[in-house]
């Protein structure tokens, strides 16, 4: 099964249902562990993605796509390590960007975001992906490529400068319009590609002013701009972090969490933000007639949330599949959270929107987790799977389209910063196993049984050094191909699976 986006699907529900290899039986320290080690040129802060049989090179190849911090994309055969082809996404004479003197990613900036893939596009199948780089007179650029997927050329006379401009008096404003400086930016939150249409959302480095928060919209057959949307356009900040988990969709609407930022408590008419601030905020936008926010729900405390920078962005979003209610309601959820310690889940039809006098939201769950979300949920068999800062990775059932308040299982151990972003392995609805990428100086790959997380069934420091590979990484997720789990890493991809074949 290939692995195109992040988290395996656009509402990111980062499980992988057609995986017959790996079973709660065989993973275990005694059969399963570390099988290679694919090195390369920087740091791998985006998920990797995998595509089988694919054509490079006269051969037919199951192929891993890496990219890295140090503007490099590499094809890997990913049953061998061979590199199939690399490229790089700076042009001549170009280098990836510093980091603007913030720590978050650090020292260099390429790639971030995870790209997503289309094997339908093109003469062989497109995968897109967001370069920076810093020219020799010392501009900076962003920069969208959709590359083919056997041999890394540039497709549809890309690759395309990411610009825009919005009118508004916030932070970097010039008469009544704020620019997009690419400077200042940084493309975190992973790439969605929505009905022939790929988006990305923006952030800053650490929260160095002017900026703004963006959604961008470009053709994926053409790679040419199709929409802009600034957040906070009469404000400030409001950047999409997510710690790099990606804008979620139902197959209509897009959903994010906006980070800390200009929100107006003064509401118009249609109880939208006066002036069109929505900093801090759980968002629903839709592309038509033109890209703007069709819903919304800010905490009734948001403002001071954002003054405290605790605020909603710092976790990804869920959007959860058709759910029935006990009196037979379809609803349509998603969910998510930040650094409040508190989990919010909104009727997509209807979210909530702003009351100062208190919160008008699906359910919220002020005491289930007791860390912040710098990660994404995941969703299996009627369960959401949580991995706060600082708490336990927990099981959150689910049923008749409300989420229990305490968790049904979580594991013995607590998660150091940014805590976890789980995903599930399952072959259908039997051998479900969640998989967890432990951050540290010795980083470790972690596997559960999905249907009782105290059961802990295999870690990578078990096995002394034989199955470790070197320090974790902040915000990255495993993927999980063909028997295969893949961690991404400071230095190139840790590759387990099951000994023997």
């Amino acid at each position: 099964m290939d692995v195109t986006t992040y988290h395996n699907d656009i509402g990111r529900t980062a499980q992988q249902l057609a995986e017959t290899k790996l079973t709660r039986a065989n993973v275990n320290a005694a059969t399963f562990g570390r099988l290679g080690f694919y090195t390369v040129d920087g740091a791998v802060d985006a998920q990797p993605l995998f595509l089988a049989n694919v054509p490079v090179a006269g051969g037919t190849h199951n192929v891993l796509y890496v990219v890295t911090e140090n503007a490099s994309v590499y094809a890997f055969d990913a049953d061998t390590g061979a590199v199939l082809w690399r490229i790089s996404t700076a042009l001549a004479g170009e280098t990836p960007s510093d980091d603007h003197g913030c720590n978050q990613i650090t020292p260099t900036i390429g790639i971030t975001a995870t790209p997503v893939i289309d094997r339908a596009r093109g003469p062989h199948g497109a995968m897109y992906v967001v370069g920076m780089s810093r020219d020799s007179g010392g501009a900076y650029h962003q920069r969208l490529h959709a590359l083919d997927i056997t041999t890394g050329a540039e497709l549809f006379n890309g690759p395309t400068e990411i610009t825009g401009s919005y009118p508004g008096t916030g932070s970097g404003s010039v008469n009544g319009v704020v620019p997009f400086t690419p400077g200042q930016y940084v493309e975190r939150a992973s790439l969605l590609l929505l009905n022939g249409v790929i988006y990305t959302g923006w952030s800053s480095h650490c929260d160095t002013l002017p900026y703004t928060g963006w959604v961008m919209a470009h053709s994926a057959d053409t790679l040419k701009p199709t929409g802009v949307l600034n957040l906070t356009p009469n404000g400030e900040m409001g950047g999409i972090w997510m710690s790099g988990a990606g804008l979620a969709s139902d197959g209509t609407a897009i959903y994010f969490l906006d980070g800390n930022g200009t929100f107006d408590p003064t509401t118009n008419a249609q109880d939208m933000p006066s002036k069109g601030d929505f900093g801090n905020g759980f968002l629903k936008v839709t592309p038509t007639p033109t890209l703007h926010v069709a819903d919304y729900f800010e905490p009734s405390d948001t403002v001071q949330q954002s003054n405290a920078d605790l605020d909603l962005g710092s976790g990804g979003v869920l959007v959860l599949p058709d759910l029935v209610d006990i009196n037979g309601n379809v609803r349509h959820l998603a969910v998510g959270g930040g650094k409040t310690r508190a989990l919010y889940i909104v009727n997509r039809d209807s979210m909530g929107n702003f009351d100062s006098n208190g919160d008008h939201i699906y359910q919220e769950l002020f005491s289930t987790i007791f860390g912040p979300m710098f990660s994404a949920p995941a969703y299996y068999n009627s369960t959401v799977y949580v991995g706060p800062a600082g708490d336990h990775l927990k099981a959150l059932p689910v049923t008749n389209a409300v989420f229990a308040t305490t968790a049904s299982s979580q594991s013995a151990q607590t998660w150091s910063f940014p805590g976890v972003a789980p995903v599930i392995s399952a072959n259908g609805s039997a051998n479900g196993i969640v998989w967890a990428a432990e951050n540290g100086a010795v980083g470790a790959l972690h596997a559960y049984d999905a249907s009782n997380l105290a059961s802990e069934l295999y870690n990578s420091n078990q096995s002394g050094t034989r199955d470790q590979f070197g320090a974790g990484n902040k915000f990255i997720s495993p993927m999980i191909a063909n028997g295969k789990v893949y961690v991404g890493t400071k230095t190139g991809v840790a590759v387990f699976g099951l000994f023997g074949g």
